[in-house]
């Protein structure tokens, strides 16, 4: 009796087992735990496009980008208050998914078939210096004391498209939100110094339009710089600018591949990584995105939004790494990474001059 009582009370005392939570619920709790964290990085993006809208009214042009505007406004309120565990999740989301989202995006803009008019020849010029100009950039990097990772994040920015390849790399090589606001602060600010002297320079070397809008595709960073810093040689060194620019984007995939192999055989170790290990997911859709786009599956229509949509999340996950940026280690940084800038940036301009003599552009 004694022991059927025992089983009885027993029974009675074991708690139910718990209900499997549904699918629905799982992502209903994610949600929740993302939400404020990234309703603020949205905010903190949609007050920099604001200012960089303000900026264009004010002087005519945009000197700071949403993107830098973006991690600088993120960074003065992680100065000015620390985000506490409810926005963390949001934050961290924001800043690594809403990235690895507007890079497939960006697949979407990037075309091979303008780089058709400047021959097979100085197409391979450009993939070769692209190559030479990160593996110099990441010897000044290195030598000047930089980690591997900023190393890398300032000869990506240098070498294809600044802010973009940075962010574009950032994820592959698991940056953090420091080594990120840093090297893309410092080379936003040399991006607007070469718009600035790049034709000075140009003039002084009496080139000739095409001579010279090769030379602002290969050293200028981003497009609407390069469109900024050809247009006083005229319309021949706008669109050669615009085109072999064009070339350098290209290099963004197989860069961010190849650096995903790397990265991810170290991490893996000797136990060998599988694919999905190898390849990221956001990789497979940016190099999937680019194959759609050259083989016109992409309808015209939604090339522009898809464009703006990357560059929106773009913004969004800067503001992210901003809100996750020190700003005291980021200064502690500054000189390193400023020498480091500069004299990578020296090197890709003397490079692009050595490519244009060589292939008589």
């Amino acid at each position: 009796m004694k022991s059927a009582a025992s089983a009885a009370s027993a029974a009675v005392a074991t708690p139910p087992l718990p209900r499997p939570v549904g699918l629905a619920a799982r992502l209903g709790a994610f949600g929740r735990s993302v939400w404020p964290g990234l309703m603020m990085s949205l905010v903190v993006a949609l007050a920099a496009v604001g200012l960089g809208g303000l900026e264009r009214e004010a002087v005519g042009k945009v000197w700071l980008e949403p993107l830098v505007l973006a991690i600088l406004l993120g960074a003065g309120v992680r100065a000015a208050w620390t985000p506490d565990e409810r926005f963390r999740v949001g934050i961290d989301f924001s800043a690594k998914i809403l990235l690895e989202v507007a890079v497939v995006l960006l697949g979407a803009s990037v075309s091979a078939a303008t780089l058709s008019s400047l021959g097979l020849g100085f197409v391979a010029g450009v993939f070769a210096l692209v190559a030479a100009a990160i593996l110099v950039g990441f010897g000044i990097g290195r030598l000047l004391g930089l980690t591997p990772r900023m190393a890398l994040l300032v000869a990506c920015g240098n070498a294809i498209c600044g802010n973009s390849a940075i962010a574009a790399v950032a994820p592959v090589i698991d940056a953090d939100g420091e080594e990120v606001a840093a090297s893309i602060a410092f080379t936003a600010v040399l991006g607007v110094v070469v718009v600035l002297t790049l034709p000075l320079l140009g003039g002084l070397m009496s080139m000739s339009g095409l001579q010279y809008g090769a030379l602002a595709g290969l050293t200028v960073y981003a497009v609407p710089q390069v469109l900024a810093a050809a247009a006083p040689f005229g319309a021949v060194a706008t669109q050669t600018g615009t085109v072999v620019k064009l070339a350098r984007v290209l290099m963004l995939g197989p860069v961010i591949l190849v650096l995903s192999l790397i990265f991810r055989d170290r991490a893996a170790g000797k136990t060998g990584p599988g694919l999905h290990r190898l390849l990221p997911w956001f990789i497979v859709g940016f190099l999937a995105m680019i194959a759609l786009r050259n083989l016109d599956l992409i309808p015209q229509a939604v090339l522009e939004p898809m464009a703006a949509a990357s560059g929106l999340l773009t913004v969004a996950a800067m503001a992210a790494l901003g809100l996750q940026t020190n700003i005291r280690a980021v200064a502690r940084a500054g000189g390193r990474v400023a020498a480091a800038v500069v004299l990578s940036l020296a090197a890709l301009v003397g490079l692009s001059l050595g490519l244009i003599a060589v292939l008589g552009v």
